[in-house]
């Protein structure tokens, strides 16, 4: 069973479709490109897949489950979690707090507890604490665990809201322009991050980008998208050379 499956989506703003009869099928453990010129409704398409979005058309699957119309907090639930294009962490709190953020839905205590600090809630900040210094072990963040997250430099802070968005457990991870103001030394070694994800979390990954040295190197299969349609699909270097999408997309 795939673990994404997307089927006829669309969506349209005042009568203008920005997504139309959009398709596309992921597999368990793949990592997929979507990529396509600035405009083309990749964003819009994150956006449906989120549920920030409604669609207007269309069907979507994860895991076999149909997530179409749910809200964010309910397709968060139900296994997907995304960055962003321009990183959105909690800048004043601390390393350690963001990625404890995205766990508070696995580790519950009652308000009482908390306000209290019962022994149960004292045990559960305690569970919250090593299980995010085990994800910001893995991306190499645990040391600065204690640091303000605006004070991190640009390539961490990108790691870090990929820590965040793995605290929440998810099945699909969604990267939006991960390497957006990366320098050619930190773009490398994010490559290096994003398959370490996939291997380590045993992750499913969907990312945008425009960095082609990115996309070529660590997307198995890419989906273009122009004007809200399909251009092409396939494996990557089979993509990268279709004259359509060279056309389009490459400018040559």
């Amino acid at each position: 069973m795939a673990m994404l499956e997307v089927k006829n989506l669309g969506i349209s703003f005042g009568g203008l479709k920005a997504v139309d009869d959009f398709s596309m099928t992921i597999e368990k453990g793949q990592l997929y490109g979507l990529i396509g010129p600035n405009g083309a409704g990749k964003t819009t398409i994150f956006n449906l897949l989120t549920g920030v979005y409604k669609p207007t058309a269309g069907r979507v699957f994860l895991d076999g489950q149909d997530i179409t119309g749910k809200n964010t907090i309910d397709i968060n639930r139900a296994g997907i979690a995304r960055t962003f294009q321009n990183i959105r962490l909690f800048a004043e709190l601390s390393v350690l707090d963001n990625v404890k953020a995205g766990l508070h839905n696995h580790y519950p205590y009652s308000t009482l507890s908390g306000v209290l600090r019962l022994p149960s809630y004292r045990r559960q900040e305690k569970a919250m604490d090593d299980k995010a210094m085990e994800i910001l072990k893995v991306f190499g963040l645990d040391g600065e665990f204690d640091y303000k997250a605006s004070n991190l430099p640009y390539g961490k802070q990108r790691k870090l809201e990929i820590a965040r968005a793995l605290a929440t457990e998810p099945k699909l991870l969604l990267l939006d322009e991960p390497a957006a103001g990366m320098n050619p030394n930190e773009t490398a070694e994010l490559m290096e991050t994003i398959r370490f994800v996939r291997d380590h979390f045993d992750m499913t990954i969907l990312l945008i980008e425009h960095d082609m040295k990115l996309v070529s190197g660590i997307c198995e299969k890419l989906t273009v998208l122009n004007f809200g349609h399909m251009l092409a699909e396939g494996p990557t270097a089979e993509v990268l050379n279709n004259h359509d999408v060279i056309v389009a997309y490459l400018g040559e």
